[in-house]
């Protein structure tokens, strides 16, 4: 078996694992991190050594052997340790898949929604603690102790496995994190992580199943369709950028394109708008359109003052001002892109400063384009968005 597709096997052997050791020993703390050591151990072991017969039972008891180390370590415990000492380690994980109910219980009540997305992005997206950061906007070493203070939280309120229907937008959330993890990694030298990708996509599906006439789980599965659906045409051969309105659509995923299309009309027959189907919709639109010539911009913009009015986001805005330059030219998309200069959360994001030099280029300001795009490549901390902005600085000096 290979690396990418042993990488693949504990991704999706994870959350059944830590589902397991939940319900038998009731501590989601120390059986997530038993169960991170033994995904460590299989990720140094398997390759070499070959993958057991039964992965999951392997796993299992590698976790349950060193929940019990754990569980000796504390003194304070002593009772319960020897209970469970006296237990044999599975012989195997119940072949069902508990994912969704590990989501909603790492959306416990107890937890703020910021701890909710990051706990549930840790156990059973596999984000690392720094990937987490990053899309918190936080120093790696606050997150890390919003997740240990997330997971003790849930072990004082006794979290259970349970399908609270409240929890469902910020399960949601996480699953949209993971994708765009997954679909524009935050660092590194790739573009994206097509392991994260399509896990949110398996994730969104699972809950879709569950949830059919949700009309927002199912304009979330839709966006990520149409924009998983791109992924083929929007890298050349060497790993550079290729933006939206550059890409060979014939490269698209076609099946992708069409199942997200059908859901994208499905979710739009709900009683209310929601943020997921009008991004759907959004992605309908550009995937719609033959050429990007074709693309029907006064319909984007329309569908982004709508979501900005219910879903109010620097980042809706930002999107909001290419749609609106598309249709009244690039001083209007700069106006309002000016609106955003004094929000603290834009405070030096390259996304910004990328927008801003793409429409003073569209404007004719090439020297304030070059400065834009030289600023945008420092603040990225992408190595293939990084390559591109400064192509696009280098092409606006001359």
């Amino acid at each position: 078996m290979t690396p990418a597709a042993i990488e693949d096997l504990l991704r999706e052997c994870t959350p059944q694992v830590l589902c397991a050791l939940v319900r038998r020993h009731g501590q989601f703390d120390g059986c997530e991190d038993a169960v991170q050591e033994a995904v460590l151990a299989a990720a140094v072991q398997w390759p070499a050594g070959g993958v057991p017969d039964n992965p999951r039972a392997w796993l299992a008891t590698v976790a349950s052997r060193r929940l019990i180390d754990l569980m000796r370590s504390d003194h304070a415990r002593r009772e319960r340790e020897s209970a469970l000492a006296t237990e044999a380690p599975p012989a195997d994980v119940p072949d069902v898949d508990d994912t969704l109910l590990l989501l909603f219980l790492c959306c416990h009540p107890a937890l703020t929604p910021a701890s909710q997305t990051a706990l549930t992005l840790r156990a059973v997206g596999g984000l690392t603690t720094a990937e987490i950061a990053r899309a918190f906007l936080v120093p790696e070493a606050t997150m890390a102790a919003r997740i240990s203070r997330a997971k003790q939280r849930i072990k004082a309120a006794g979290g259970t496995f349970t399908a609270d229907p409240e929890r469902l937008p910020v399960v949601l959330h996480v699953l949209y994190l993971i994708f765009n993890e997954g679909y524009v990694a935050s660092s590194g030298a790739e573009l994206d992580r097509v392991d994260l990708a399509r896990e949110a996509i398996r994730l969104t599906r699972t809950v879709h199943a569950q949830l059919p006439g949700d009309s927002e789980v199912t304009g979330l599965l839709a966006l990520m369709l149409l924009t998983d659906a791109r992924r083929d045409a929007r890298a050349t051969a060497s790993g550079d950028l290729v933006p939206l309105g550059e890409q060979d659509r014939t490269r698209w995923n076609r099946a992708l394109v069409d199942e997200g299309m059908e859901l994208a009309r499905q979710s739009l027959g709900g009683a209310a708008l929601g943020p997921y189907q009008l991004q759907a919709a959004i992605a309908a639109t550009h995937a719609d359109a033959a050429t990007a010539a074709d693309t029907d911009w006064r319909q984007v913009h329309a569908l982004y003052l709508i979501l900005e009015r219910i879903a109010p986001n620097p980042m809706v805005t930002l999107n909001r001002a290419v749609a609106l330059a598309e249709t009244q030219g690039p001083a209007a998309g700069l106006a309002l892109l000016a609106t955003l200069d004094s929000d603290e959360r834009m405070a030096g994001h390259h996304r910004l400063l990328s927008v801003r030099a793409h429409l003073l280029e569209k404007a004719g300001d090439e020297a304030g384009a070059h400065e834009c795009y030289r600023q945008a490549a420092r603040f990225t901390a992408s190595l293939a968005e990084r390559r591109y902005l400064q192509a696009r600085a280098a092409r606006c000096r001359g």
